[in-house]
């Protein structure tokens, strides 16, 4: 039987419209960009705008975006709107995926582990002797597959 999702899903600490909220605002290349370019230090709408060849206004939206999902804090100096990055919202992100990475690993290491044993089976074959058992005569997917067999000739 194949299993699509893993057996225990993460626990809920955090909000899943939060979760849906950060999950989506870093969706968008554009933001991931303004994310980044927040990392070095806070900068004005206008700064975050600019690198990216796109007008305040279009700016402004995905600010929102990303205040909307708590990542970004805003704040009006005079005529000036100062952005500055929150990264907290993100640790709620990395935790689910966290927990999906420990899944994935447990799998791979049972599918090494069965590869591992199939390639030990094969070197206690007699030469020339067929393989057995399920999965037999399967090759890794590392391995180059195998050169095709020129037609025998018919007498």
């Amino acid at each position: 039987m194949v299993e699509h999702s893993p057996p225990n899903p993460p626990a809920r600490g955090t909000d899943e419209a939060a979760l849906d909220r950060v999950f989506r605002a870093l969706a968008d290349p554009t933001r991931r960009a303004m994310l980044g370019q927040l990392a070095e230090r806070e900068r004005s709408v206008g700064e975050l705008a600019a690198p990216l060849a796109m007008s305040l206004a279009a700016a402004s939206k995905h600010i929102k975006v990303l205040e909307d999902a708590g990542l970004l804090q805003r704040e009006v100096r005079g005529r000036v709107h100062v952005c500055r990055l929150d990264a907290r919202p993100m640790h709620g992100g990395a935790e689910w995926l966290r927990h999906y990475e420990r899944f994935w690993n447990a799998r791979l290491d049972r599918l090494s582990a069965l590869l591992d044993a199939d390639d030990a089976a094969a070197a206690e074959r007699p030469a020339g002797s067929a393989p057995q058992g399920p999965g037999a005569g399967r090759r890794k997917p590392s391995e180059p597959t195998p050169a095709p067999r020129a037609p025998r000739k018919r007498r």
